[in-house]
């Protein structure tokens, strides 16, 4: 069983920063891309950012040059740095990962995690 869990989100105000994780665990045999999606009320999910295995990285427009996707393929890992936080930033923010195990291809969620900024 492939589980991704998220952690890092929360209430801040305009300006600042936040830094989220989201780590896959299970029997993995290798990740491929992972991203991070978020979705306000209301609104239907979007891609914020995503990252390939490679490194090779992609950004919404509404992101570019405040956001930062990483990650770290030894601990199956996947980070967004946040900065310079906009009110219509909040939403609840969705790890996804395509993974390969030892059965099969897929993409994986996470469970989600509230990141709500104050004006």
């Amino acid at each position: 069983q492939v589980q991704l869990v998220e952690s890092g989100g929360g209430l801040v105000q305009a300006g600042e920063s936040l830094r989220l994780s989201c780590a896959a665990s299970g029997r993995i045999f290798m990740i491929n891309d992972m991203g991070w999606y978020r979705q306000a009320p209301g609104k239907q999910r979007e891609l914020v950012a995503s990252i390939t295995r490679g490194g090779s990285s992609n950004y919404a427009d509404s992101v570019k040059g405040r956001f930062t996707i990483s990650r770290d393929n030894a601990k199956n890992t996947v980070y967004l740095q946040m900065n310079s936080l906009k009110p219509e930033d909040t939403a609840v923010y969705y790890c996804n990962a395509d993974i390969l195990t030892v059965r099969s291809l897929g993409g994986y969620w996470g469970q989600g995690t509230q990141v709500t900024v104050s004006s």
